[in-house]
């Protein structure tokens, strides 16, 4: 056996940088973190090869003292924390001490930084960990981190980096990130020098999400706003028709920082599920402040993760908010017959943007960079920001779409950006009230007739604001017009077209109504002859045990059969039809997933979706009185938007689509 022997202190960096920096995108990290705790307000970072050869982050934050440049540098040396009571309380995003030290293990660093007391700055090197030089240097206020060759000195961990446009595509989803959980700070980044992403720090979380997500995403977002005694929640989130294939959109922030975590992640989907048709996950952008003392940070290495002292009570605060957010809207999904037109009148429109763009200035000595490429420009929330533009809005007839146009008729001085921004995303334009001249202040107002103008157009869910088709107030004006393809019925109201598919609606008809059933315990208990007989495994044994009283609750009698068999002679009477070895195993399935949410609570749910294969199927005549009466029975729910499955229960096309089909509006 070998002997025991310390490291020596070269190793021990190498080892300490394999669990903080994997690949470019972690020194990313950790320097952009770092900027932000400098309480930076403009941060840009510049990559070439992926970030492999060249990194660049920098910011005008506060500096580093000359004095300080080398312990910054030393293992778990820190400007964050002073002792471990600290790190129950610690508020910055960074306080391990082991970024830089890590960083610098690994590849060939070079600091440029000036505090805000300090004549001149410092320029200061490091190689594997090994000082290289310190010179005095003229520089702005700030600091600028570069990063050249990543794992140059070790070839092994080198070999395992991907191609440079992934490691690149890493970096800029880090970005992209980090600029999300950082509204308040200017974040540009640069890719083998093209400019990427730039965000104007202006607070507004609506303007990064356009620009980082889309047209698509910013059109079809519930804001989300909600407190508590011990957390405080806003952000948005994306209706039911943004849903995507796997999580990478379910995007959430504690304190300022971007992690990962079960509990969040369940509440979420929970409350979605009646919402959204399974394999399907949402799109969030949420934004938790939290007291730091209800958290342990220091859990991960790359502060990824975190535990929470309340979980209980985060997941039930993050799933009744996001449930608030999506029962406030009328969430039906319009039909668009003709989507190339559609895509054709968003292209006009965008070209209208493109003639008007304007180059981005020469980048400050601040940001120490090199010259943007010439054809770089700003993006359409950031177009015109400095001054605003005359322009006049012409109200469309309803034959034609709306247009931004330009002219010498009765302007409005408006933010260009802004009208812009509200155009592409579908929403009205705000025109702000001009003043009056003095001569006609006295005289009445003349009445203009106005032009109504037609309903955005789109892919997009409708969301009524005066009018919806599931209220009591509207049902009188439902005109029901007849059953297409034993299937579905369609209702004409409010110049749309409804239709509502018959086995969806009844499924959640007979879902809710069994969920309340069952949670009155007004049930029925049929018995079973011969019983069901179960075989469980020791875990499922300890789960029925634990959960016995649940099933009893609701109508099923199960005994012991001998050994770890278990006989059920009786099960609730609307499940009699249905009762299956298959149905039981799943709820103990369930039961041992699931331990975030209330037991009772999780084989309720299951009953009442098995009872939905009690529901009407589809090419099943119905009569109109049936029909009618199902309509009804949809407008007491608390959902009746889609099925427990979550598939739409009604879909809706307006009137202006079909006119357009007809050829009635060119």
């Amino acid at each position: 056996m070998a002997n025991i022997h310390v490291l020596d202190q070269n190793t021990i960096n190498k080892i300490a940088a394999g669990e903080v920096i994997e690949r470019p995108a972690s020194v990313v990290k950790e320097l952009l973190e770092n900027a932000i705790d400098a309480q930076a307000t403009a941060v840009t970072v510049e990559i070439r090869d992926g970030g492999i050869s060249f990194i660049r982050v920098t910011d005008n934050g506060c500096g580093i003292p000359r004095e300080e440049l080398p312990l910054a540098f030393l293992r778990h040396s820190t400007s964050k924390i002073q002792s471990v009571e600290d790190l129950f309380t610690v508020s910055s995003l960074g306080f391990r001490g082991e970024a830089l030290s890590s960083i610098a293990a690994v590849a060939q660093v070079e600091v440029i930084t000036k505090t805000s007391d300090s004549l001149t700055g410092t320029r200061y090197q490091i190689e594997g960990g090994a000082e290289k030089g310190c010179e005095e240097i003229g520089t702005p206020e700030g600091t600028t981190f570069i990063a050249r060759n990543l794992f140059y000195n070790t070839p092994v961990r080198r070999k395992f980096l991907k191609t440079a446009a992934t490691e690149g595509s890493h970096v800029a989803d880090l970005v992209e990130k980090i600029a999300l959980s950082h509204p308040e700070i200017s974040i540009r980044f640069i890719q083998n020098n093209q400019n990427k992403l730039h965000t104007s720090g202006n607070h507004n979380i609506k303007d990064i999400i356009y620009t980082v997500f889309g047209r698509e995403i910013a059109a079809n977002l519930l804001p989300v706003e909600t407190k508590s005694e011990a957390i405080r929640i806003t952000g948005f989130i994306g209706k039911p028709v943004i849903a995507r294939s796997n999580r990478n959109f379910e995007n959430y922030f504690i304190n300022g920082r971007y992690i990962k975590s079960g509990i969040i992640m369940k509440a979420i989907e929970e409350a979605y599920k009646p919402f959204m048709m399974q394999h399907k996950y949402p799109f969030t952008m949420l934004y938790f402040q939290i007291e730091p003392e209800l958290l342990d940070v220091n859990v991960h290495p790359t502060k990824m993760e975190l535990r929470f002292q309340n979980g209980e009570q985060i997941f039930v605060a993050v799933r009744d908010a996001v449930s608030h957010a999506l029962s406030q809207k009328e969430l039906i999904p319009e039909v668009v017959l003709d989507e190339k037109k559609r895509r054709e009148e968003e292209r006009k429109l965008k070209q209208v943007i493109q003639e008007r763009r304007i180059p981005i200035p020469e980048p400050s000595p601040q940001h120490r960079m090199e010259k943007a490429p010439e054809h770089a420009d700003k993006t359409v929330l950031q177009f015109l920001k400095d001054e605003p533009v005359p322009y006049e809005i012409k109200r469309p007839m309803p034959s034609e779409p709306p247009a931004l146009r330009m002219g010498k008729g009765a302007k409005t001085t408006v933010r260009t950006d802004e009208a812009l921004t509200a155009l592409l995303l579908g929403e009205p334009v705000k025109e702000p009230e001009q003043p009056e001249p003095a001569e006609k202040a006295t005289k009445e107002p003349e009445q203009k007739q106005e032009t109504p103008v037609p309903e955005k157009q789109g892919s997009a869910q409708l969301d009524f604001f005066e009018e919806k088709l599931l209220e009591q107030k509207s049902r009188s004006r439902h005109k029901l017009i007849g059953q297409l393809f034993d299937t579905y019925w369609l209702v004409e109201f409010n110049q749309n077209l409804y239709i509502i598919d018959q086995h969806a609606a009844h499924e959640k008809v007979l879902y809710e109504k069994t969920m309340a059933t069952l949670k009155t315990r007004q049930y029925t208990c049929q018995m079973v002859d011969p019983p069901i007989i179960l075989t469980l495994s020791s875990r499922e044994e300890v789960m029925l045990k634990e959960n016995l009283s649940c099933f009893t609750d609701i109508g099923f009698e199960i005994e012991p059969f001998g050994g770890k068999e278990y006989a059920v002679r009786g099960v609730p009477d609307n499940l009699f039809s249905i009762a299956k070895k298959e149905l039981l195993m799943e709820m103990l399935d369930g039961l041992a997933e699931d331990t975030l949410r209330g037991n009772a609570d999780m084989i309720y749910e299951k009953v009442a979706s098995m009872s939905c294969k009690a529901a009407v199927k589809g090419n099943h005549h119905m009569t109109y009185a049936e029909a009618d009466r199902l309509i009804d029975q949809l407008l007491d729910l608390e959902n009746p938007y889609a099925c427990p499955h979550g598939r739409p229960t009604i879909i809706s096309m307006t009137q202006y689509e079909l006119e357009k089909k007809f050829k009635r509006i060119v």
